[in-house]
């Protein structure tokens, strides 16, 4: 009997403070589309510029290491739960 009162109160319908950080999220999210969508033409013209290697190489690199950064923090944080050191 007590866990179905527990299960009903979780299926409780969300906050205010849910609400307005749905809101807020959600906001900034067709903010970004608004800058994407205005910033996808370069100066330049439709064509642009090319990237160089140099920059193939950066965008690689900075994407790989930050994957690797990624895994590592997981990594991390599952290794200390399971050891008790949170």
């Amino acid at each position: 009997m007590e866990r179905a009162r527990n299960q009903s109160r979780r299926t409780s319908p969300l906050g205010a403070g849910t609400v307005i950080t749905l809101t807020v999220l959600l906001g900034l999210l067709l903010l970004a589309g608004a800058f994407l969508v205005v910033g996808w033409e370069t100066p330049e013209g439709p064509q642009g510029t090319e990237m160089t290697v140099n920059g193939y190489v950066a965008m690689a690199l900075g994407a790989l290491i930050t994957a690797a950064l990624g895994g590592g923090l997981m990594f991390l944080m599952f290794y200390s739960n399971r050891h008790g050191r949170d």
